[in-house]
């Protein structure tokens, strides 16, 4: 489903290029449960992100369902990121002053040509993914009247509205407590065995990557212990994996990390 071949991404900053990815090649199946683990500016979200087509300015080929990323026009890659892949991020991105289901319609606002469907359709669509994840009674709720794990299952139904084959998820549980993060860690696995859906998390919660079919590391840009070989306890502040060609820089983790909160915000 996910084909990545020499994919190489860079950022310059006051003239100095920062190569956050270095030739990275990687395979993900469909029906597959990947966690994406590493230190913090391991090049992670940056993954995500070409993977999600939310950035285009790469180096390499992405195939994803077939597609190559790279040959879409700007138009025909928001159709196929709007229909076909789901997004979840740590900070749930709701919109205080709509209610949860329309917060979970909203994809529906994105539609063209014979997606578009009524505010009828969306919001009985909304309702019925709101059903799905066991948020039957807030369907007129505001956001801010819910908990975090409530908020989070909010941001799994909006992603599940246009019925993706593709989830993609950075920190899902960063925001959670340790019971809700369980919960949603078993809705994910829900939906990997229930519907096939593949999902693609970035995460350093060890619940999240003992839950996963595979494991891929990253360091320094590139995949360190190999696609789908996990080594235990370098979900966090660990050392790479020994075929690992260096420590991380420490100006290169900085960086990272404020270009993902800039990238996730925009």
């Amino acid at each position: 489903m996910i084909r990545l071949r020499g994919v190489r991404k860079s950022y310059t900053t006051n003239k100095v290029v920062n190569e956050v990815l270095k030739g990275v090649d990687l395979d993900i199946d469909a029906g597959d449960f990947v966690a994406i683990v590493g230190r913090s500016g391991s090049g992670k979200t940056t993954l995500l992100n070409v993977v999600g087509a939310l950035d285009s300015d790469y180096e390499g080929t992405i195939e994803v369902d077939g597609k190559k990323l790279g040959k879409l026009s700007d138009a025909a890659i928001s159709d196929y990121r709007n229909q076909n892949i789901g997004f979840i991020f740590q900070s749930f991105y709701l919109l205080e002053h709509m209610s949860c289901v329309e917060n979970v319609a909203l994809p529906a606002s994105f539609a063209r040509g014979d997606e578009i469907m009524s505010r009828e359709a969306a919001l009985a669509r909304a309702r019925a993914v709101m059903d799905q994840v066991g948020l039957s009674e807030k369907y007129d709720a505001l956001p801010n009247t819910l908990s975090g794990g409530q908020k989070q299952r909010v941001a799994i139904a909006r992603a599940l509205f246009n019925k993706p084959q593709l989830m993609i998820c950075d920190e899902p549980t960063g925001n959670l407590d340790v019971t809700t993060a369980k919960s949603i860690i078993e809705l994910f696995r829900e939906l990997n065995e229930g519907q096939g859906i593949t999902l693609v998390i970035v995460t350093h919660d060890l619940m999240i990557s003992d839950a996963c079919k595979r494991v891929v590391h990253l360091s320094e840009g590139t995949i360190a212990a190999g696609p789908g070989e996990f080594v235990a306890g370098e979900v966090e502040d660990a050392a790479p994996a020994p075929d690992a060609a260096a420590q991380p820089r420490e100006g290169d983790d900085k960086h990272d990390d404020a270009k993902d909160e800039e990238e996730l915000s925009a």
